[in-house]
């Protein structure tokens, strides 16, 4: 479990972050979604340690100053957008480096079963010895999943795991993740751009705006034409069918 009480963090003088509170739920995916540049990928490296601001982040009920790195490694998986898919290295290699915590280390005969079994888990093993850089997107972003896996995290931490992907393998990755939240209890807190499969696969969503939460709810709650017409700036038909929501643009640029 996520739970976040008033947390504000800024760079220099410019605040990105201002008093933003919200939980999330093991089992559940809780999506966060806003206009580019409003500091999703701030929260989430402050939900992970890599940033600092004020307030109070608890994770599994434990104050987030209090883990040990180590411990919180072994806690948290942190899936940014940065991922290295040009280096020479193959897939075995990139997953086992999730798992092992100074290159100096010994591999054991464990860690080797552990890269094979999340290898399978994932239906990636026969790219097992091929390296990196000849995978597809969607193929590499299967491979970074395998490697935040590895530890058997509490915590699946994601900024973006669709960007850059066809329609095809967005799926696919959405329904992974969506299967692994549910069967393995993880707590997953992701950042989406595709409002449709934030809609589709989250149980709560959490809009920030000017730095602030706008809103949060269940998708139904939350993508109403008033919020995207104040925050994304566009005047759109909400239409549901079969299901799932659809969001239909019929102008942009709404003042």
């Amino acid at each position: 479990m996520i739970d976040i009480i008033g947390l504000s963090f800024g760079y220099k003088e410019q605040m990105v972050l201002n008093d933003i509170s919200f939980e999330a739920k093991p089992g559940e995916i809780t999506a966060i979604i806003g206009a580019n540049g409003i500091g999703k990928s701030t929260l989430l490296k402050n939900v992970c340690g890599l940033l600092e601001g004020d307030g109070t982040i608890k994770i599994c009920g434990k104050p987030l100053r209090e883990y040990r790195p180590s411990e919180l490694s072994s806690q948290v998986s942190y899936l940014s957008q940065d991922t290295v898919s040009h280096a020479l290295l193959t897939v075995f290699e990139i997953v086992l480096l999730g798992r092992i915590e100074r290159l100096s280390q010994r591999i054991s005969d464990e860690d080797i079963q552990a890269v094979d079994a999340v290898l399978h888990r994932l239906g990636i093993e026969s790219f097992a010895f091929r390296y990196i850089g000849e995978l597809s997107g969607g193929q590499r972003q299967l491979v970074f999943i395998a490697q935040a896996l590895i530890r058997n995290p509490q915590v699946l931490v994601m900024d973006e795991p669709t960007s850059n992907l066809d329609l095809n393998y967005q799926f696919q990755i959405m329904e992974l993740i969506k299967k692994l939240t549910v069967t393995e209890g993880l707590t997953t807190l992701i950042t989406l751009h595709q409002l449709e499969l934030a809609a589709r696969f989250a149980e709560k969503i959490i809009v920030l705006d000017g730095g602030r939460v706008y809103g949060s709810g269940t998708p139904s709650e939350v993508l109403t034409r008033a919020m995207l017409r104040e925050v994304y700036r566009m005047d759109v038909e909400i239409v549901n069918s079969a299901g799932a929501i659809h969001i239909v643009p019929i102008c942009r640029h709404v003042s």
